[in-house]
């Protein structure tokens, strides 16, 4: 039984070492300069565009009558 034991521990030692030995060294550091990205904007009037369009359909909506007449 103690065969056993001395040879599990063994095992599981040269695992333990084996995947550290694989794991090899740290790679060099590699050193860049940062790259500045410069996007342009576009005009103000395309951002406005789709607003308007609501702010209009739901003005003409609040607008428009129900079809129905008052007796006058």
């Amino acid at each position: 039984m103690t065969y056993l034991r001395t040879f599990g521990a063994a095992t599981l030692a040269a695992a333990l070492t084996a995947t550290s030995a694989a794991a090899g060294g740290m790679a060099p550091a590699i050193e860049m300069e940062p790259v500045v990205i410069v996007e342009e904007t576009g005009g103000s009037s395309s951002n406005l565009l789709i607003p308007l369009i609501l702010i209009a359909l739901i003005a003409a909506a609040a607008s428009s009558t129900s079809g129905t007449q008052e007796p006058g």
